[in-house]
């Protein structure tokens, strides 16, 4: 057997998204196969102080990883290659081979912490630094999607301190420009955090507010009636492969932060109940989109499929995608013959790979 890979996995993080962060790097670490790695977890506190945990895997959803993990970071010299960790008075160095960001939202899949992996020099799975922050921000992947003639829902996008100085003319723009019901985010949140569905003019106000709480750019869509499907995309350069195709019967009035994550009473369809050709033109449009915004490694790009004309219109690239045990992104490749143990080597395969391709 050749030698145990050292592999960093990262969670927990300075986002909204911190909780969910913690179910998805569980599920990785139980997943993981032991023969083969190293494990070293390495939680971000909401404070933003970095702890080595050492403990059962149980200990990242109890809290108690905060009262046992020792601080330790990844150091940005890449002549240093990995995790130091403060033990007293003493620091120790960790190698580390390769490092799984388990980290959702701001600070974790927005280009902030693969700007720190870049630096360290150590391989890390997922997207770059500027694929991740444009994924990130709904407002650029519109404008650049837009660009490329890939269909998506009729949006407009304002900066928090414009609101503030002339509040009617936005509100004007937004009932001139769109049909209601519109939907206002936060141009920078992920997961669904701070997202409010309106359904009159009047509601405007206290939406566009929720959303400047999370997010100093704000992005409202027009509503589009149909399916809600998902397609997980994989791999980098020429070898990029779509899964295929599931579907969300949301429980809510849309598929929120609670229905992912916390009651899972989402009915997941795998396959989506759609014709073969409408997925066959969303797996098509999955890996272009993928392509085109410099995605490597892994996104989850989500569509609705609307009614009547079963139309395909993209919603959102998802470079970080949860990882829990109810999550679409694994559940897919399952369903595609790919074992959640084996999606996870492949990743690692793949950050790897690309890090012996790079240059600077």
């Amino acid at each position: 057997m050749s030698e145990k890979r050292a592999l960093a996995v990262l969670f927990g993080g300075q986002s909204s998204e911190h909780e969910v962060s913690l179910m998805s790097a569980r599920s990785i670490l139980e997943n993981l196969d032991q023969e083969k790695y190293r494990l070293y977890p390495v939680g971000i506190t909401k404070e933003g102080r970095w702890l080595l945990y050492e403990g059962p895997y149980s200990g990242l959803e109890d809290g108690s990883w905060q009262e046992k993990g020792v601080p330790a970071f990844l150091a940005p010299d890449p002549q240093v290659h990995g995790l130091v960790a403060l033990e007293g008075d003493r620091a120790r160095v960790i190698p580390i081979d390769c490092v799984f960001p388990a980290l959702h939202g701001k600070n974790g899949e927005d280009g902030s912490i693969q700007g720190l992996f870049q630096l360290s020099g150590v391989p890390y799975v997922g997207c770059g630094v500027l694929s991740s922050a444009v994924c990130m921000d709904k407002a650029v992947t519109h404008t650049l999607l837009s660009a490329a003639d890939i269909r998506q829902a009729h949006y407009l996008w304002f900066y928090a301190h414009r609101y503030a100085a002339a509040p009617e003319a936005i509100r004007n723009k937004i009932e001139a420009r769109l049909n209601f019901p519109v939907f206002v985010k936060p141009a920078n949140a992920g997961s669904s955090v701070g997202v409010s569905k309106v359904e009159r003019p009047e509601d405007l106000d206290a939406a566009i507010r929720k959303a400047v709480r999370e997010d100093g750019k704000v992005v409202v869509e027009e509503g589009v009636k149909g399916q809600e499907v998902e397609c997980a995309v994989l791999g980098q350069g020429d070898s990029v492969q779509a899964s295929m195709v599931g579907e969300i019967g949301a429980s809510a009035q849309f598929y929120d932060y609670d229905d992912k994550y916390i009651n899972g009473t989402s009915q997941l369809y795998i396959p989506a109940r759609i014709p073969e050709d409408v997925a066959e033109k969303i797996r098509q449009t999955a890996v272009r989109a993928y392509r085109l915004l410099g995605c490597s490694g892994l996104a989850r790009v989500d569509f609705f499929v609307t009614e009547g004309e079963r139309e395909v219109v993209l919603n959102e690239i998802n470079t970080l995608p949860g990882f829990t045990s109810i999550s679409m992104y694994p559940k897919l490749w399952t369903a595609c013959g790919l074992s959640y143990p084996a999606l996870l080597d492949r990743l690692v395969e793949l950050a790897l790979e690309k890090a012996g391709g790079a240059h600077g």
